[in-house]
């Protein structure tokens, strides 16, 4: 899809967002992936996930291979190719492992497949209906920044454990689950110049307002900046901030990631918990590595944020992040990279009332990214 870049852009609210493609709600994310069942013991190991459904040779796919995981209202589908050629490849090739698919749940993805191409969208493909003996699913898609697409998924008349063409999985083993209960935003990465491109995309394709937005003065170090602009849509079950790259002195984050990822995509996911210290305390344990800022960060941190329930200790051991807004405060951590390449990442996030993202973390979050692109000597 392509929009004229340099056509003013109109100052949008959540109050605009447009109500003729309700969505309820995050239905799942596909990774295209290396290894699924390696990537599968990860996720279930490591993060707590829980087997759901699977896809391959034994229930007629053979040329893929799909693990659905959950945990709570979370699901993730894993799928590897299992041929030479073919568009899974070409995903894998240029991108490494990461994000293909954001499954949106629907009423009827008939519906929201024609409003959203009416408005301009790219479709990915047509309304499809699939079948087995719990019911039917009717999908659909259209594309979005990069190789990215959203995916509608209609399953009300359904009551199989996941999509038609799947069997339950439920090996034995795994690991308990960590608290993490929904997806709270994901951030795609988008190139220099892209970000009003594909916020107009959001606001006149599928709906969505503007819900705040980040300058080069919010978010820049003595290197490196970016700008960022969320998008939600009405009901705020799905909120896309979107990042692109501003000038500074050295490589900002979003260039290294679309140098490596060779394109826009999916920066990280935000899980929420609601007990943030027990959630991290857990994945450090299992082995999940979290960027650090310094120590001094905890220095004045209540002088800055004001009263926080929770005792600073446990928040200073973890390196977890508190930033405030009028409605109340968040705590928030990142991983390192969960892939290869410096790419993909998991935001942690608890909210106790902030509807913000953490804006007065930003200046300490990018320094200890930096800190990290200079050990790989990206920086």
């Amino acid at each position: 899809m392509t929009m004229d870049q340099t056509t003013p852009q109109p100052e949008i609210t959540v109050a605009d967002a447009k109500d003729f493609l309700p969505l309820l709600g995050t239905d799942h994310v596909e990774l295209i992936v290396g290894n699924a069942k390696q990537s599968a013991y990860y996720y279930m190991h490591a993060w707590g996930f829980q087997p759901l459904a699977y896809r391959g040779l034994e229930t007629g796919s053979s040329d893929s291979v799909s693990y659905v995981l959950q945990q709570d209202k979370i699901t993730l589908v894993l799928t590897t190719p299992m041929v030479a050629d073919g568009p899974l490849n070409d995903h894998l090739n240029r991108h490494g492992d990461g994000v293909k698919a954001v499954a949106l749940w629907v009423d009827d993805a008939t519906q929201s497949w024609k409003e959203t191409t009416s408005r301009g969208a790219v479709s990915a493909f047509q309304p499809e209906t699939r079948e087995d003996a719990n019911g039917k699913v009717v999908l659909s898609g259209i594309e979005t920044y990069g190789d990215t697409i959203h995916v509608f998924v209609e399953r009300k008349a359904y009551g199989g454990v996941f999509l038609p063409g799947y069997q339950a999985w439920a090996p034995s083993g795994g690991a308990e689950a960590v608290g993490l209960k929904y997806i709270d935003h994901m951030v795609g990465n988008v190139g220099w110049g892209e970000m009003n491109t594909w916020c107009e995309f959001y606001a006149k394709v599928m709906g969505f307002a503007q819900l705040v937005s980040f300058d080069d003065k919010d978010i820049s170090t003595e290197y490196t900046a970016l700008m960022s602009k969320v998008m939600s849509n009405g009901n705020g079950r799905i909120k896309f901030p979107i990042n692109e790259p501003a000038e500074g002195r050295k490589k900002s984050q979003i260039e290294e990631y679309i140098d490596f990822y060779q394109g826009a995509g999916v920066q990280h996911i935000a899980v929420a918990t609601d007990d943030i210290i027990t959630t991290v305390t857990e994945l450090q344990r299992r082995g999940i590595e979290f960027l650090q800022v310094p120590k001094s960060y905890y220095d004045d941190l209540l002088d800055r944020v004001g009263a926080i329930d929770e005792d600073l200790e446990p928040l200073r051991k973890l390196g977890i992040l508190v930033d405030r807004d009028d409605e109340g405060y968040l705590l928030q951590i990142f991983t390192r990279p969960v892939v290869d390449r410096p790419t993909m990442f998991f935001e942690i996030i608890q909210r106790k009332g902030a509807q913000s993202f953490g804006k007065g973390n930003f200046k300490a979050l990018f320094e200890a990214i930096e800190r990290e692109q200079a050990l790989r000597g990206t920086l």
